[in-house]
C-alpha cells in the first residue's frame, strides 16, 4: 500500500507537474499541393488595381481656396456655442441644441448683455467660396443608387451614402465608387492605404 501524505490545513498543496507541450506536426504534402498558388492571386489583384482609377484623398484645389479652408478652420475654432435662451432651465428647450432667436422685450440675451450667451450673427459665418465643403476640399453629394454615382465629378465632389441604404447595397455602391475613382466619405470598408 502506498503511503498517503496529508498536508496540514494551512499549508499549500503541491502543484502537479504540468504536461509537456505537444509538438506541431507538419501538414502532409498532398494538402500543400491542393492549396492555390499565392503568386497568381497577387498578380490578378495587381492587374485589377492598375485598371481602376486611383481614389483621391483630397480635392485638387487652387491655392486661394486652400487658404480659405485654413481661414474657415480658424473661424470654426473661434465661433462660440450658440445657446438658446433658458436652455439650462428647461429640458424641452435645451435637449436638441436647436437655435431660436430671443424675442422678449426685456430679454438680456437679445440686448447683448455680456454674461448671456452670444447670438447668431452674420459675422460668425465661414467664407462663401468654401461653404459646404468638407475639410478635404470635396463637395459632398448624397447618394442612394448607382445612377446617382454616375453623375458625380470625381475631382470636385465626393459621395456620402445615405443612411437609409442597407449594408448589402452600400457595399455594392462602395465598390462601384472605387471603380469610378470617386471618394466615399462614410465607407464601411476602408481602403488598405488608409487603414
Amino acid at each position: 500500500m502506498a503511503e498517503e501524505t496529508t498536508a496540514p490545513a494551512g499549508a499549500p498543496a503541491e502543484a502537479a507537474p504540468s504536461p509537456k507541450p505537444r509538438k506541431r506536426v507538419a501538414k502532409p504534402a498532398a494538402a500543400a499541393e491542393s492549396a492555390p498558388a499565392p503568386s497568381k492571386s497577387k498578380e490578378t489583384t495587381a492587374d485589377a488595381a492598375k485598371d481602376e482609377p486611383k481614389v483621391p484623398k483630397r480635392a485638387p484645389l487652387a491655392p486661394p481656396l486652400r487658404t480659405l479652408l485654413a481661414v474657415r478652420r480658424t473661424i470654426d475654432g473661434r465661433r462660440p456655442v450658440f445657446g438658446r435662451q433658458a436652455a439650462n432651465r428647461y429640458f424641452r428647450i435645451g435637449r436638441d441644441g436647436a437655435w431660436r432667436r430671443p424675442r422678449g422685450l426685456q430679454s438680456k440675451q437679445r440686448r447683448h448683455y455680456g454674461y448671456r450667451p452670444k447670438i447668431v450673427r452674420v459675422g460668425y459665418r465661414s467664407p462663401a467660396r468654401v461653404r459646404g465643403m468638407v475639410p478635404s476640399g470635396f463637395l459632398p453629394v448624397l447618394v442612394h443608387t448607382k445612377d446617382e454615382l454616375d453623375g458625380i465629378d470625381a475631382r470636385r465632389q465626393a459621395a456620402i451614402i445615405a443612411r437609409t441604404v442597407g449594408t448589402r447595397r452600400r457595399l455594392v455602391l462602395e465598390e462601384e465608387a472605387r471603380k469610378l475613382g470617386i471618394r466615399v466619405l462614410n465607407p464601411i470598408l476602408k481602403p488598405e492605404a488608409e487603414a
